[in-house]
């Protein structure tokens, strides 16, 4: 397999915690070569001391502009030329690169990775999905914030794209497909939203029909289809909960002695469950629909997180994403 660029310098950490997830990565998949795409005197420090067999599988690649994480994507386009961001990308579009990563600007890496990789086929808009954990495991949810609109038609071509990624990713043959909605009644929802239902409807996709956000969480559907605004936004409501609940547990079991008995006592299976609803388990989100693999990180991911979204760039690489994609609209 070809390399994976990584932008180590984009996002809101800096290239320490990057490379350490890449490292991470590396060591954990004997078959994985990286090129950290960057300013060299800010990534050579941080390969110091690596085993001889690690280092060897890691390249790099210069690139002496950063984007910031409030650059318009216009401006991204135009002034970020040899940005380590832009550098990624153009590796993937030149097939130096199986895949590239970045925790950088979601506005920016999208608008580039469009101007780069153009869509597959006649695909409208590239859309994010990434999985959710859930009842059932989890659920992959699209559009998480690539489109802030997306029109009936857009729709049904996110639904078309998170189907193929069900199967590739996770070997359902037939994935129920959901539309996200205010209410399950066909008389609920805006215009386009209604449109995409009776788009869907046509379709030969497994089209359950409307859901509510709760069945993200349940073992009702496979994919859950709405725009970037809405996407992103439940995304963000997610991840505060998380970390609301996470806080608030803590607080609970370490107020008295009886509380932290019944910590300790609970403490296996409390570490199963945090293991299971770890946000970093999930870090990590495909930009399906284009003419190569682009995997976008949360911007605040630590190592262990970036090392999960680098695993994902990994296995889509080894893959047949952007074929299989391409196929379904033939």
């Amino acid at each position: 397999m070809l390399p994976i660029a990584i932008d180590v310098m984009s996002g809101d950490r800096g290239p320490g915690e990057r490379i350490a997830g890449v490292v991470q990565a590396v060591r954990a998949d004997p078959g994985l070569a990286v090129l950290l795409i960057g300013r060299p005197d800010e990534i050579g420090p941080h390969l110091h001391g690596l085993p001889e067999a690690i280092r060897q599988r890691i390249g790099a690649v210069a690139a002496s502009q950063v984007i910031a994480m409030d650059t318009p994507p216009r401006a991204a386009i135009r002034g970020g030329r040899d940005s380590s961001m832009r550098v990624a990308i153009n590796l993937v579009g030149e097939r130096r690169a199986a895949a590239c990563v970045s925790a950088g600007n979601t506005g920016a890496l999208t608008a580039m990775a469009h101007y780069v990789l153009k869509t597959v086929a006649q695909i409208e808009r590239a859309a994010i999905v990434s999985a959710i954990p859930s009842e059932a495991g989890h659920t992959l949810m699209l559009d998480l914030g690539a489109n802030t609109r997306a029109s009936e038609v857009q729709l049904l071509q996110f639904a078309t794209m998170g189907a193929v990624v069900a199967r590739e990713l996770s070997g359902i043959a037939a994935p129920r497909i959901g539309l996200l909605n205010i209410g399950e009644e066909d008389i609920k929802g805006d215009d386009t939203v209604r449109a995409a239902h009776a788009l869907l409807q046509q379709s030969s996709l497994n089209y359950i029909g409307f859901v509510e956000g709760d069945d993200i969480f349940s073992d009702r559907v496979d994919v859950v289809v709405t725009d970037g605004f809405t996407g992103n936004v439940a995304l963000k409501t997610m991840e505060g909960l998380a970390r609301m609940v996470s806080t608030r547990t803590r607080r609970e079991f370490a107020a008295g002695f009886a509380n932290r008995l019944a910590a300790w006592l609970a403490r296996p299976s409390l570490r199963r469950l945090a293991q299971g609803l770890d946000p970093r388990r999930y870090n990590g989100a495909c930009m399906v629909g284009l003419g190569g693999v682009v995997v976008k990180s949360h911007g605040q991911a630590d190592a262990t997180a970036f090392a999960r979204a680098v695993e994902l760039a990994a296995t889509l690489g080894r893959g047949n994403l952007c074929a299989q994609v391409a196929q379904a609209f033939v």
